[in-house]
């Protein structure tokens, strides 16, 4: 990591097509003008780890997955068994 001190209106270069620029310090913060390629992307870190934990969310763990296939199952096993026990019961009041 490289820690440098800069002023206002001081600038900073990254490689030779990005000039970030300090202009303003406060007590609170510091406005920073980034003067990029329209190809690369700029982005606050907690949106990115926002973003991230999104994705994250979005794909669901296989262990929860396969618990809910297996409560589903356990129920369709249960909704035919008391079906066929009602046919069961029909037939033998038929009779």
């Amino acid at each position: 990591m490289l820690i440098l001190r800069r002023k206002k209106n001081e600038s900073l270069l990254i490689g030779e097509n990005i000039r970030i620029t300090v202009i303003d310090c406060a007590g609170d913060g510091v406005r920073l003008a980034i003067d990029a390629p329209k190809q690369i992307s700029i982005l606050r870190e907690e949106l990115s780890e926002a973003e991230q934990t999104n994705k994250t969310s979005l794909s669901p763990d296989l262990n929860s997955v396969w618990m809910l296939q297996s409560i589903f199952q356990k129920q369709t096993n249960e909704s035919a068994d008391k079906k066929a026990e009602a046919g069961s019961n029909l037939s033998e009041n038929a009779d």
